[in-house]
Parts: C-alpha cells; sequence; structure tokens
C-alpha cells in the first residue's frame, strides 16, 4: 500500500466555531463524528444561509507546534469551556479555547517522535498520527504516540481532557504486550494511521506498515480496557502485509468492529487476512468463519497488482427498506465501491452490490447520510471530483449515480444536517 494522507488543519476549527450558537452542545469526540464513520454533523444552526455566509475567525489564534494529520476535537463540558483537541506528529497534545484558540493547556512531553531510523515511510517526523478518541463519561483522551529511542515504541495514551495530566495506568508498551497467535507487534515496522474507537468501555487502535510496504508488518487492532488497561486485547493478519490504511481506523455498530486490510505477500494464493473487511467482536476477538470476513474472488489478483481494498476504511451504512439493510461499505484502489451485510459478510464471495465509481479510491474517508430521497454514499479520490451515490431501497440494494462535482483536492467530505434528514450539506477541504 503507497499513499500519503491529507492534512487537516486547525483551521477548519476555526470556521466551525463562527456558525455556532453558543449554546450548542456539538461535542465531536472522534473520527468523522460517530463509531459508524459516517462523518454526519446534526446542528441547528447549519442552515443553507449561514453555510453560504461562512468565513474564518481572524480572531482565532490557534498557533501550535507540529504536521497535523489527524482531525481535531471539540470537547464542551468542563472547567475551561470548549475546548478543540489537537495532536501533532511532533508528539505535542493541545487543548485550545475554541473561540480565542488560545493554548488551556498543552503537553510537549510525551516523547520524541521519531525522525529516522525506519525502514521506510513518507512522515517525518513521525510521532501522533491518528484521531483520538475521548471518553465523555470520565473525560479522558486517548491516543496513540510513535516515540523515538534505542527501541522505537507505539505508546497508547489516556490523558485527562480537562488537565493534560496522564491517567494511571497509562500509557501502553504495544510492542510490550500486543501478541497474536504467536506473532508480536514491532513498532519499527508498524505504523498508526487511523481513527480510534471507543465501543463499550475499550478503546481500539488499528494499524499498518509505513508507505513503501517495508519489512514483515501486519494489519493489526489492538484492545485495551479503559478501565484495566495492563489487559490488552490484539488481532492479526495472519500473512504479511494486509495494513490497515484508511484514516477512519476502526469503524463500529456498537457491537461488532470493522476494518478493512490492504494487500497481503506470500500467501501462496491461500487467503490469510488481506484486501477483506473484517467484523471484530469485543476485545478484540475474530471467529474466522465467513459470516466475520469477506474478501472479494478476485482478491489474489489484488494483492499482486498491490490494488488494496482497504484503501478507505469501512464505513457502516443503513438502508432502511432494503434487503438486507444493515450494511457495510467498502471502496477500493480498484476503482469499486462494495456493500456487504455486516450481520453476514459472506466469506470469499460476491458482495451484496458493488458499482464501478471510477478513479482510485485511497488516502480519504467516505460519508453516509440521509434525506428525503433516500440513502447516500459520498467520496473522493483520484479521479479530481467529489461524487454521491444513492443506495437504493431494494432487495437486494443497488447503487446508482446521484451526482459529480470536480474538485481537484485530496480531502474527505464530511456532512451537516440540521436534523438528521434536512438542509444536508457535504463539505470537503
Amino acid at each position: 500500500m503507497k499513499f500519503s494522507i491529507s492534512i487537516f488543519s486547525v483551521v477548519v476549527a476555526s470556521l466551525w466555531s463562527a456558525v455556532l450558537p453558543t449554546n450548542a452542545q456539538v461535542n465531536v469526540t472522534q473520527e468523522h463524528n460517530n463509531l459508524s464513520r459516517d462523518g454526519v454533523y446534526i446542528d441547528a444552526a447549519f442552515t443553507p444561509s449561514a453555510a453560504a455566509n461562512l468565513t474564518r475567525d481572524l480572531g482565532f489564534d490557534g498557533t501550535i507546534v507540529g504536521n497535523v494529520y489527524a482531525q481535531p476535537l471539540y470537547i464542551e463540558g468542563g472547567p475551561n469551556g470548549a475546548m478543540i483537541i489537537a495532536v501533532t506528529e511532533s508528539n505535542n497534545v493541545y487543548a485550545l479555547n475554541a473561540t480565542t484558540g488560545q493554548v488551556i493547556w498543552s503537553r510537549t512531553n510525551i516523547g520524541p517522535p521519531v525522525t529516522s531510523g525506519l525502514p521506510c515511510g513518507n512522515i517525518n517526523p513521525a510521532g501522533i498520527t491518528g484521531t483520538p478518541v475521548v471518553d465523555l463519561a470520565s473525560r479522558s483522551l486517548f491516543f496513540d504516540a510513535l516515540i523515538d529511542g534505542p527501541t522505537k515504541k507505539h505508546f497508547i495514551f489516556s490523558l485527562n481532557v480537562d488537565t493534560g495530566a496522564t491517567n494511571p495506568g497509562w500509557p501502553v508498551d504495544v510492542n510490550a504486550t500486543a501478541t497474536y497467535n504467536g506473532i508480536t507487534f514491532s513498532s519499527l515496522v508498524q505504523e498508526e494511521r487511523g481513527g480510534l474507537a471507543l465501543v463499550n468501555g475499550i478503546v481500539y487502535v488499528s494499524y499498518s506498515g509505513y508507505n513503501g510496504d517495508c519489512g514483515t508488518y501486519h494489519g493489526w487492532v489492538v484492545g485495551v480496557p479503559i478501565n484495566n488497561p495492563s489487559t490488552v486485547g490484539a488481532w492479526a493478519t495472519t500473512a504479511i502485509g494486509g495494513g490497515i490504511w484508511g484514516h477512519g481506523g476502526v469503524a463500529s455498530d456498537g457491537t461488532n468492529m470493522f476494518v478493512v486490510t490492504g494487500n497481503t505477500f506470500n500467501t501462496g494464493g491461500n487467503w490469510m487476512g488481506g484486501e477483506a473487511i473484517i467484523r471484530l467482536q469485543a476485545g478484540p476477538t475474530w471467529t474466522g468463519q465467513p459470516t466475520d470476513y469477506w474478501t472479494p474472488t478476485n482478491w489474489f489478483s489484488l494483492d499482486n497488482s498491490d490494488t488494496d481494498l482497504g484503501g478507505v476504511s469501512a464505513t457502516v451504512i443503513d438502508v432502511p427498506g432494503a434487503t438486507p439493510s444493515q450494511l457495510v461499505l467498502a471502496l477500493g484502489k480498484d476503482s469499486n465501491a462494495y456493500l456487504l451485510n455486516r450481520n453476514n459478510l459472506g466469506g470469499i464471495a460476491s458482495p451484496v452490490t458493488a458499482a464501478n465509481v471510477g478513479g482510485i479510491n485511497r488516502g480519504t474517508s467516505a460519508v453516509t447520510y440521509h434525506t428525503s430521497q433516500g440513502t447516500y454514499f459520498g467520496f473522493h479520490n483520484d479521479a479530481g471530483s467529489i461524487a454521491a451515490r444513492k443506495v437504493t431501497a431494494t432487495s437486494p440494494p443497488t447503487i446508482v449515480s446521484a451526482w459529480t462535482v470536480s474538485q481537484s483536492g485530496r480531502g474527505s467530505p464530511w456532512v451537516t444536517t440540521t436534523d438528521g434528514t434536512n438542509n444536508v450539506i457535504v463539505w470537503v477541504a
């Protein structure tokens, strides 16, 4: 798998704050706002007229140190008022005043980022890449940091989101704690790109390799119970490769977790976890049964051509009236969109439905949204456009073209709506 990640600017947060009413309750605690990774933000303030007059708040400073690859988060309810949480590749963590951008607290002592010595890669320095997650109940912020030293290591941290103090029992040394079926975790060849997910008291972190497919990396999902961080669970692809590259990381329907893997190596034609949608249970645990994975019948050809299914992370999507209606979406580098029954993925088989959507899908996240006209997903790929497809409420559902707008950027779309179905606006940077 070979692609770069687009930088998400904290400037976006200053635009967002300019339109919010002071009494809005719109905590943004994770990547793309929801565990489904649908990218939908419901707020009555985002009417078409308000959106048309959106301007940058020049009173917002937001000066921080380091490159920002992770989505900033927006947190209310603490003693400091509304905050924006931003993390950087310099391993710096900031809580900013959401109105002024001034620093409320910062952590610049997490540990030195990695600037040399990796076998490959395209992020330098490499520190905190994936989007953190916040647990509002415990007021805790979770993130993964790559820290330099005699042995380069990933650590999963938990901080008090209101003070920046490290919570007791953290951080977790991933090298020392993550194993799966005799496979041990090596940060030297594992990169953390995806957004973290918090599902029923366990924080999940996904890992790929570094840009260039170097070394004996695997696709990994590591789970840490937030109230017992000494107990670490993990799942990994059996084959070398199979990285979880999409920056949505781990998606969930609230019970099960879904990840999409990339190409694997030296399989001899035996499927070993790559080019697949994987459904994980709590822990994470994986049954290995066809209900809990799907890979296209041409997976081996995709492997051999580095045409990852996992260029874009999984998105959970519900289509009322369709059979099946509870679906999961994957967008591949092969230009196809795939919809699967997330309650029975099907193994090595044809999908519920698929469609060629043009371009190479990689390095971004999709969105899904509902209007009075039906259910849609939107995406941004290498074809130089932002586009949407409608998923029909039929048995089985099908994918049909909805609209396409030329746009040459590489940012991921997101969606605002005033109530969940009205005044839907698809945004892209």
